[in-house]
């Protein structure tokens, strides 16, 4: 099996994995139906604490409220972090307004931050809530106007909350807040009462709608898990999508023992944390177009008169930083975070390439450099198996006229062509699988790789030269041409072919021109075809990718030369074929 043959079995190949397997895997795998909570049992064990708080759903057919409205309606305590600014709404302990200040909605510096959290009834609302049930209490809801002990969370200053209610039980949260995204609530209960009170700490995520990329598991175009995730006793769980809480009425109900739930989306990530040597009920929820993630413990505390209770979670609200996540998942011991990321299958070879492209970024001062850096170290480790494949064309080189013989022997006998052809090989120890070894290696580095360049919001926005400024976006010249134009034609993606989708399409003609020719006149089409194919399927993908896919070739074209100076009987079997070929021709005008 030549070169060509390699190339379109990768191609192939590739293809299916990118675009076939979420098919596959709803077939083969199906979503599981959710654990059943221990607090919707009948057989609840007396002092168990129940997950149902309500969702707060948003006002059927009433128009959102205005942003500006909203955080003016009530009184607020000022958030301010270097990568996090907003405000904390004192009616219900609803931290319901942040903005990422270092992440902007669009490509140039001075658009708007972009928004994580709005409070409820507006467009798009998105808040979280820590609050308590139990018995024998009168707990604060999302109506208690809190009294608070300062007028700005900082890094520096912390800030509590408290309420009391008419039996003398005194409710505080004490909230601080990292550098980054992470905010800490310590919740204490002190039973002021003469009675005893049974009492558990939950905290809630909610949100009104879906982003605009969510989709029930994944997509066949971008195949990352959006919405719902969580992991449960030290498992990663991406089986629920919005789609699949609101079809399983309207819950998806989990026991942990530590871990955390949220909801991740392409970028962006917001997660409660509970106490990690605590059992918890977790649960989805989902009311209209509202979502909820809840976790509570599994059991009542009593305390008794007099005595107070201490509980601690967490709320990750923010961007997925890896080294953020990372950094919180080893010094916090938070099992998991940085897979709110998904990697995919191939993520033991996505995580390396990430820290080796992200020290490549460090050290360049520029992804576009640091995506050629990578695709450098990657051939150069594939460069062995290149070796290997290029001795195995060097066998099959020295056998083509032998294979033509046989052609033209056994032309109207196809399975005794067959026979005579592994016989052929048989005898001069040729295996025509061999070069297949390179490509099977390729397909899940290319897929690693395209989830690295997909998800990662390192690159987000990041430029390149002249008109690449943001590598994570497809190509804009071929719009950029349109624009100056003065066309005012907004092109479909698979047509806006620019710059780097191109020189995609001619490498791989060129790597072609170095590869030895099919003998089969069906598969010189299709080989004929497949780079410009290539051309029109890659040119809404990520100019990053385009620009390794790109590289790789460059770097592949400029082995295959080099290793062609090494194989004597390459270089001259590809001279004969040219004199074959400019021989065919002048027959062909004669």
């Amino acid at each position: 099996m030549d070169d060509k043959r390699n190339l379109i079995f990768a191609v192939l190949l590739t293809g299916l994995i990118l675009f076939g397997w979420p098919y596959v895997a709803s077939y083969f795998f199906p979503t599981p139906p959710p654990v059943a909570s221990t607090t919707a049992s009948s057989a609840t064990p007396a002092g168990s604490a129940t997950s149902e708080i309500q969702v707060e759903a948003a006002p059927a057919k009433v128009q959102a409220i205005p942003l500006g409205t909203a955080l003016q309606s009530s009184a607020r305590i000022m958030v301010e972090t270097p990568k996090l600014k907003g405000s904390i709404n004192l009616e219900g302990a609803k931290i319901d307004d942040l903005v990422l200040l270092t992440h902007r909605t669009e490509l140039a510096k001075d658009s708007a931050p972009v928004r994580l959290f709005a409070p409820s009834g507006t467009q798009n609302a998105y808040f979280a809530r820590f609050g308590w049930a139990g018995t024998g209490i009168i707990a604060p809801d999302d109506k208690t106007v809190w009294t608070p002990s300062g007028t700005k969370l900082t890094p520096s200053t912390p800030v509590t909350l408290s309420w009391t209610n008419a039996q003398s039980q005194k409710f505080e949260i004490a909230l601080s807040i990292d550098d980054n995204f992470m905010i800490t609530a310590k919740q204490r209960f002190t039973n002021g009462s003469t009675a005893p009170a049974e009492i558990a700490n939950f905290a809630l995520l909610s949100r009104t709608g879906k982003p605009a990329d969510a989709t029930s598991g994944g997509s066949i175009f971008t195949h990352i898990h959006i919405g719902p995730m969580g992991v449960f006793d030290d498992q990663p769980n991406y089986d629920w999508g919005y789609v699949d809480v609101t079809e399983n009425k309207g819950e998806a109900a989990f026991t942990s023992t530590g871990g955390w739930l949220g909801f991740t989306d392409k970028y962006w990530l917001g997660a409660l944390i509970p106490d990690q040597k605590t059992p918890v009920s977790a649960k989805f929820r989902a009311s209209g177009d509202v979502y909820q993630a809840q976790v509570i413990p599994t059991r009542y505390t009593s305390v008794a008169a007099g005595a107070a209770y201490d509980s601690n979670s967490r709320l990750f609200a923010g961007a997925k930083e890896m080294a953020v996540l990372a950094a919180y998942s080893q010094d916090l011991g938070i099992p998991y975070l940085d897979y709110a990321i998904d990697w995919g299958w191939f993520w033991f070879i996505a995580i390396p390439f990430f820290w080796i492209l992200n020290w490549l970024f460090g050290l360049l001062g520029n992804f576009g450099f640091a995506i050629i850096g990578l695709t450098i170290i990657v051939r150069g480790f594939m460069y062995p198996v290149a070796q290997k494949q290029f001795a195995s064309m060097a066998q099959m080189r020295a056998v083509q006229p032998k294979l033509k013989a046989l052609q033209e022997r056994w032309k109207d006998d196809k399975p005794r062509l067959q026979q005579e052809m592994m016989a052929l090989y048989k005898e001069e120890k040729v295996n025509p699988l061999a070069g297949c070894l390179p490509v099977l290696l390729q397909i899940p580095i290319f897929f690693a790789l395209y989830k690295i360049l997909l998800l990662s919001i390192e690159m987000r926005h990041q430029p390149f030269i002249l008109w690449l400024q943001d590598l994570s976006a497809p190509d804009p010249s071929a719009q950029l041409l349109f624009d100056l134009l003065g066309t005012g034609i907004i092109l479909p993606a698979f047509i806006a072919i620019g710059v780097l989708p191109i020189l995609l399409g001619v490498t791989m003609w060129l790597m072609q021109k170095l590869n030895p020719q099919p003998m089969d006149d069906v598969q010189k089409q299709v080989f004929a075809v497949m780079p410009w194919f290539l051309m029109f399927i890659m040119a809404p993908f990520a100019a990053g990718l385009q620009l390794y896919w790109v590289m790789s070739n460059l770097v592949s074209i400029a082995q295959q030369k080099w290793l062609y100076s090494r194989h004597p009987v390459l270089r001259e079997q590809m001279a004969r074929d040219a004199e074959d070929k400019a021989q065919a021709k002048a027959n062909a005008k004669a």
